[in-house]
């Protein structure tokens, strides 16, 4: 089992989730996906899918089921952190964003002036 590969399907299983493309496959077939809404969940099964696929028939064994099942554990786990680490960079990007561009009102040209009695009056 390659583990880069692993590492790109926990990024991809957590990555989709957390852009919302699983909620917006959900929208399109009209059916829950709870396996794959869960970026948990979608990283251990896509990992342990993955591991059989790549693992030969013939060499398939107690050792290499076990090696799948532990990469399995260790994707789901470290696509929590992952997901959480996404959450963390998501809010300080709106804090930078809101920094860099508030949210104030620029005053509007054609807003009555208070400062003028008949400020409503054209000249």
């Amino acid at each position: 089992m390659n583990w880069l590969d692993v590492l790109m399907i926990v990024f991809s299983a957590t990555a989709a989730n957390h852009l919302g493309l699983v909620a917006a496959a959900e929208s399109v077939v009209r059916h829950r996906m709870p396996v794959l809404n869960c970026p948990k969940c979608a990283a251990f099964w896509s990992v342990i899918v993955y591991g059989m696929a790549v693992a030969n028939s013939s060499l398939f064994t107690l050792h290499s089921s076990l090696q799948i099942l532990a990469a399995a554990f260790l994707s789901a786990w470290s696509a929590v952190w992952l997901d959480l680490l996404m959450g963390i960079i998501d809010q300080l990007y709106i804090k930078l964003y809101d920094k860099i561009y508030p949210t104030t009102d620029t005053p509007d040209a054609d807003a009555l002036d208070t400062t003028d009695p008949v400020s409503d009056v054209s000249k």
